[in-house]
């Protein structure tokens, strides 16, 4: 039987990249739903925010390196 991830009441703003960063890697890319533990729902939520973001350049694309 396999376990479904309960939805919590997850909001992901895009004006607070500090909470963005913690779901992005080394690189700047987004973690995967195995690395982040959010629901499938909540990922495509963590998706968007972290795109508006970089459209506004509250985040880089790629990291410095």
């Amino acid at each position: 039987m396999r376990k479904y991830k309960v939805d919590k009441k997850t909001y992901f703003d895009y004006r607070n990249p500090k909470q963005l960063t913690r779901y992005t890697d080394a690189f700047g890319r987004i973690e995967p739903v195995n690395k982040t533990g959010l629901s499938a729902k909540q990922q495509r939520q963590l998706a968007v925010a972290i795109k508006r973001a970089r459209h506004l350049g509250l985040l880089a694309f790629v990291a410095e390196g």
